[in-house]
């Protein structure tokens, strides 16, 4: 009695259950500022005020005032110095390893130079050395608390993007 409806009936549980396995596919998050909400500084070194490949923020009239802690042994800090800017000139008595280099730097990327990396980006096990680096201050008149180490190819990359701020990532084990 049902052979005739078989070939449909299939055919109508087939489209049932595709349907219900796309519904959702490929349709933007429904609350857009959910993704920014994670993105203001914190002092976490897994706070990132923005996401990898983002546009920098345009300057404002705030400037740059940073300050690095540098750790030679990863724990205490051995040597720190400061950095002011007035877009990519440096000024005051800025004793950063490269000033014009790091107010450059920071003048084109902002604070996009501080994210942190994508949480699912596999990360080379390489230890460069025990320094640590924390920068805190602002950029661009944006809160800025970021800490840097050498402890895996992700981080070792972070710290060289910053160099002309923390100096060479030349670590000693």
């Amino acid at each position: 009695m049902f052979r005739p409806f078989r070939g449909l009936l299939v055919l109508g549980v087939a489209a049932l259950v595709l349907s219900a396995c796309g519904g959702s596919a490929g349709t933007p998050p429904d609350d857009p500022s959910s993704a920014s909400a994670s993105a203001s500084p914190s002092a976490s070194e897994s706070a990132s005020p923005s996401a990898a490949g983002t546009p920098a923020p345009a300057p404002s009239s705030a400037g740059t005032s940073l300050t690095v802690d540098y750790r030679e042994d990863g724990e205490s800090t051995s040597t720190t110095w400061t950095l002011q800017c007035d877009g990519a000139t440096p000024e005051g008595s800025s004793d950063a390893p490269d000033p014009a280099a790091a107010c450059a730097a920071l003048a084109d990327r902002g604070t996009a130079l501080f994210a942190a990396p994508d949480a699912n980006l596999m990360c080379t096990q390489i230890i460069k050395g025990q320094q640590r680096a924390r920068v805190t201050g602002t950029v661009n008149g944006e809160a800025v608390d970021q800490t840097f180490s050498l402890r895996d190819g992700c981080q070792i990359g972070r710290w060289e993007s910053l160099t002309a701020l923390l100096g060479p990532a030349e670590g000693n084990l």
